[in-house]
Formats: structure tokens, sequence, C-alpha cells
């Protein structure tokens, strides 16, 4: 049995770890703290948990291996540095940090304890994602000329955030807004598939206006150190996202397509781009469920490192930069 606590309720996928923490039985969440009373007490009740008052009594305890961070993220540093030190195993909500500074000391300190560490990223588990890695690799697509990624949903459309969720639509508890915390999904992709990034910008746009003061849309433009140009949209605002990825390369070519993968490449025999591929590797457990599977001692567990996040916050930070000033930015 692996002991758990939850810091912190407040994000959107709360609910949903929860649930698969309680169809976990070798997972066991003791406590649960959160600076809403009310907001902790719920959902301990749905785990059966104890509510603490004190978060420090969390990371004082030997019982309690694990931690899940699911606060507001302007609190993550103060939460995460103790925990770390605690030498508490994390996962911490996506993103790791408010920005590039905060990440970084958050990222340090991980590191220096040792623990297993993990974030929200749960599209690395996609088969899709999978084989286009493999095939990126294998050189099937030649040189790789452009890749676009995209993660959209109707969020201010659908007034998601106006109640319960509303912090995540202020960015001075959030960060972002829609691009950065939907947009670091698809950027996570395409930094694991094509690597660092030279240079960003973006045009990013208040939308609807459903939310003062908060972005609702965005797209971005990024120079791959290795030459090619990307391009990340991500948005509150629609209302379908058909297309959630392209790659074009020399000799080949790929797009998914409500989820489905058309591939062409003049190296693999059949792929013609004409029907969607079937020949997929098996899809792999990712994001929370990773995190879940780490710390239960089970192999092969798709992690996100902790360099990998901090530097996620630094390349959106820069494409928000870059928003403001109407430039180029390279990231930190």
């Amino acid at each position: 049995m692996t002991t758990i606590a939850f810091v912190g309720c407040a994000h959107i996928h709360t609910p949903g770890f929860i649930q698969q923490v309680n169809h976990r039985p070798e997972i066991q969440c003791k406590s649960v703290w959160d600076h809403d009373g009310a907001r902790a007490a719920k959902r301990a009740a749905e785990m059966g948990a104890q509510v603490v008052s004190d978060v420090a009594a969390i990371y004082a305890d030997p019982e309690i291996e694990a931690v899940v961070v699911c606060t507001e993220t302007n609190l993550h540093e103060q939460l995460v540095l103790p925990a770390a030190a605690a030498k508490k195993h994390l996962f911490i909500e996506k993103p790791l940090g408010f920005g590039a500074a905060d990440a970084a000391k958050m990222a340090d300190a991980i590191e220096s304890a040792g623990v297993i560490y993990q974030t929200g990223y749960f599209m690395r588990g996609d088969a899709n994602h999978i084989f286009l890695k493999q095939q990126i690799e294998a050189g099937a697509f030649g040189k790789i000329t452009r890749v676009r990624g995209s993660n959209c949903h109707s969020g201010a459309l659908g007034h998601w955030f106006d109640t319960e969720w509303r912090w995540m639509a202020d960015p001075k508890q959030s960060g972002v807004g829609a691009f950065g915390d939907l947009g670091t999904h698809s950027l996570d992709i395409l930094l694991w598939l094509m690597g660092d990034v030279t240079l960003v910008t973006a045009q990013i746009d208040n939308g609807t206006g459903a939310y003062e003061g908060c972005d609702e849309t965005g797209e971005g433009l990024l120079r791959f150190a290795n030459g090619a140009i990307g391009t990340l949209a991500a948005a509150w605002d629609d209302v379908a996202n058909p297309v959630s990825l392209l790659i074009s390369g020399t000799e080949g070519h790929a797009a998914v397509i409500n989820g489905q993968l058309y591939f062409q490449s003049s190296h693999v025999p059949g792929a013609d781009g004409k029907s969607p591929w079937a020949e997929m590797p098996p899809s792999k457990p990712a994001g929370f469920e990773a995190f879940l599977d780490a710390i239960s001692g089970k192999s092969g567990a798709e992690l996100v490192g902790v360099r990998e996040a901090a530097y996620r916050n630094a390349v959106v930070e820069a494409l928000y930069e870059g928003a403001r000033r109407g430039t180029w930015v390279k990231p930190e």
C-alpha cells in the first residue's frame, strides 16, 4: 500500500485524479490540505481521507510517501519546496511554475531531493504520438520542415470557469490564460518530438472577452534548433479541434485528424496517407496514471523530467513575452 496526500484541490482535473486514486486499491489517500477548508473537506470525503489544517503536518508524516499538488499555480513554489525537502514524491499539476524562474527553482529542489516527479502532460501516452516519435527517430519524414500542434476546446464558450474553477481564468493566480493552459500540452508534444527551440513569438488575444484580463485564444510561432518551423494553436473559444497535429517533411507527412493518424512516407511500405494508419504501438499510461504506477513500483511509466517541465514554463513565458513585445524572444 502506498500512502499519498493531496496538497490543494483547486485544479479542474482534481475530481478526475480522485477517481483514479479510488480505483487503485494499492493507493491510499491519508490527508488533504487546501487553504479553502470547505474545498478540502469536500475532496477528503470523496477519498475517505482526513483534513489537515496545517500543510506542514503532511510533510512531517512518515507514512505519506507522495504528494499531489493541485493548488492555484501561484502557490506551487511555497508548497513544493518544503515537500521536496521532506523527500516526498511529487505530482505537480501543470504548469510546474508560475513562470520560468520559480519553475527552475523547484526543478533544482526536486532534482536534489531525488524523488519521483511527474506533471500532467498526458498526451505522451497516446499511440499516435508514440508512433510518430518512433518514425521521426527512424528518419521516415526525411528533413522535417514544419510542424503544427493544436489544442482547443469550448471552455470560455461554455463558461467552465465562472464558478468553482474561476481562478484558472485569473492570470494573477494561474500565470496564464487559455493559450498557456491548453497550449502547454501541445507544446510538450512538439518539444518531445522535435527538441528545443531557439526563438519564439505569438499573437495572443482575449477572444470573446468572457473573462476580464484573461486571454482565450492564441497562435504561437516557434523556430526549432533543428531548423524546423513550428506553430502552436490553443484556445477556449473553439467548438471543434479536428486537426491536432501536423508534421511535414521532405520524405513524409502526418496528420492527426479527429484522433486518427494519416501517415505518408516513402520509407514505410503502405504509408500512402490515404486512409487511417492501423499498425500502431500500444498506448502507455501517462500523466497522473503514470505517476500512480511509478510510486506503486510498476515499471514503464512515461514520466516527464522536471527539467523538461521547467523548460516548457520558460518557452510559454517567452511566447507571452513575444506577444507583448511583438518580436521574437529566446526562452531562458
